[in-house]
């Protein structure tokens, strides 16, 4: 017997959580489905609280369900825990000394995984037996088989879709994209992790944190972004927290920064195939001034490689690199006025940037940069110094 007045009490207060609206075919799968195998109470249960949930997410007390039920709160609790067994359930409870709890519902299985399950289906076909069970199943898993010959043909996002980024010249061509069967980096399989794995230590990022589906959502941003298996171990470094705890919300944190710090501060958008490989007209090369270059070199380039080039190759000092990010991810400038700024202030105190002399160059390059009236920006006169 649980001892269930340990961890439940019914002055205990709880919230309800609906990951999205339900409908009512989920009310015939949890009815016909669920309902034989884990009994009434605990579906009544499911259903008061999906009700409730519906119209309020406010606190109420467990005296709340006892009086709406008419069960002991120790029927509530068993089946409760049914409810979180059979994976309709989650419950959450508040670490602190005054206890409470957050009840989040699930939706119940579609048809086809729940009769693919073989604990589900078994148990189910158990309770009801063989003619119930057979009747049940043609009624919600319709099969409609394909002739044999039929063969698929449908696109994948991929075949259709590709990122395209506003640097010029990004991806490098070395990474040719448009040469890979699927598009890109578009599933697990396109996708290298063991040479990702071979880049990061396990004390670092243990190998039990990539999981399924943490391998396909770094597939997918590696797809989006245009980055390889060496890129993306940076953003699985960045992503990852003081717990070893990796999620899909650390790691879009993680590549979004990255891209805006790395590449620019516009994101990639997704456009059909045709239209990202069509070609750039050709410009004439001749007719470019050293400013024309300074100015498409502005505009394009990633802040830290601009403070590498100025500093003729060698890697920029880390508070100059947080500077830099903290205009593009804090101050929400765009990565081009962030470079015109980094090379009119560097230039200006002779690659010296203190507090001081920043904040002070800073405000005058700001100023000249920035035209109000049109508000566009141009290059200062001193920043005609070869990078």
């Amino acid at each position: 017997m649980t001892a269930y007045y340990k961890e439940l009490q019914p002055a205990d207060p709880f919230r309800i959580r609906l990951p999205y609206p339900f409908s009512n075919y989920d009310r015939q799968l949890l009815t016909l489905l669920y309902q034989p195998m884990i009994g009434a109470e605990a579906i009544a249960l499911y259903l008061t609280l999906w009700a409730e949930g519906e119209v309020t997410s406010e606190e109420s007390s467990h005296y709340t369900l006892m009086n709406m039920l008419g069960n002991s709160i120790s029927k509530i609790f068993d089946a409760r825990i049914q409810l979180e067994a059979i994976g309709l359930l989650r419950t959450y409870k508040n670490q602190s000394s005054e206890r409470s709890f957050i009840y989040e519902l699930c939706p119940p299985l579609d048809p086809k995984t729940f009769f693919m399950d073989p604990l589900l289906s078994m148990f189910l076909f158990s309770k009801i037996g063989e003619t119930s069970y057979r009747k049940v199943r043609k009624r919600f898993a319709i099969e409609t088989e394909i002739p044999t010959d039929y063969e698929e043909v449908s696109r994948t996002f991929t075949d259709i879709f590709q990122p395209v980024h506003a640097k010029a010249g990004y991806p490098a061509k070395k990474k040719d994209l448009q040469e890979r069967k699927n598009g890109g980096y578009s599933t697990e399989s396109d996708f290298d992790f063991g040479l990702l794995q071979q880049g990061l230590s396990e004390q670092l990022v243990p190998k039990r944190v990539l999981t399924g589906s943490i391998k396909a959502y770094i597939a997918k941003l590696a797809f989006l972004y245009s980055w390889d298996p060496l890129e993306m171990q940076i953003v699985v470094l960045m992503a990852i927290d003081d717990n070893y705890k990796l999620t899909t919300d650390l790691l879009k944190k993680a590549a979004t920064e990255h891209y805006k710090m790395k590449v620019s501060t516009t994101a990639p958008q997704l456009v059909p195939v045709h239209k990202a490989t069509e070609p750039v007209e050709a410009t004439d090369e001749t007719s470019k001034t050293k400013e024309d270059e300074l100015l498409v070199y502005l505009e394009t380039a990633a802040p830290i490689q601009v403070l590498r080039d100025i500093a003729d190759g060698h890697e920029p000092l880390p508070a100059d690199v947080e500077l830099a990010n903290q205009l593009v991810t804090f101050h929400k400038m765009e990565t081009a006025v962030v470079n015109v700024l980094l090379h009119y202030v560097l230039l200006r105190t002779d690659m010296k940037l203190t507090k001081h002399m920043w904040r002070k160059s800073l405000r005058t390059g700001y100023a000249r940069i920035l035209q109000p009236q049109k508000m566009q920006w141009k290059l200062p006169v001193s920043s005609t110094r070869s990078i």
